[in-house]
């Protein structure tokens, strides 16, 4: 599986990337071995995920989500935390 996620990061931002091994790059995010972004904003929960069979679906949803205003990216975590 591969997998397009968002952190919520200690400052409350987000961030959003994808990955093959979603509790193992969470664990980097939060072990300071993950994106540059993430480093000085730890500690990282995830509040998002969906699942590809493809990596490049990932990726392409991945560059999707990032192009969401905050609000939007909001609203996903938010309908996310229902399920």
């Amino acid at each position: 599986m591969n997998y397009t996620y968002m952190v919520r990061c200690a400052d409350g931002s987000l961030y959003t990337g994808w990955t093959c091994d979603l509790a193992k790059r969470v664990l980097a995010h939060n072990s300071g071995k993950g994106a540059k972004y993430t480093r000085p904003r730890r500690p990282v929960e995830l509040v998002y995920y969906e699942e590809f069979a493809e990596k490049e679906d990932a990726m392409k949803r991945e560059a999707a989500i990032k192009k969401l205003s905050k609000e939007r990216k909001e609203l996903l975590v938010a309908q996310f935390d229902k399920i």
